[in-house]
């Protein structure tokens, strides 16, 4: 498997936990405030190492042309 290959894996695999974290915390905001600003902030954290992989996918990319 490529360089490429695998960050991809791993951005589908971060998106995925991404969205499942804010629909958790959409969930939990009428409930439990707490709760959901904790999955909120995991989301925001997931979503900062979703932007570094979309860079590196990005310059994989264009080091292979």
């Amino acid at each position: 498997m490529s360089r490429r290959d695998l960050l991809k894996q791993q951005q589908l695999k971060l998106n995925k936990r991404y969205k499942q974290l804010v629909e958790e915390a959409y969930n939990l905001r009428q409930t439990n405030h707490e709760e959901s600003d904790m999955s909120e902030f995991r989301a925001i954290k997931i979503l900062d190492k979703l932007n570094k992989l979309k860079f590196l996918v990005r310059d994989t990319s264009q080091s292979m042309s």
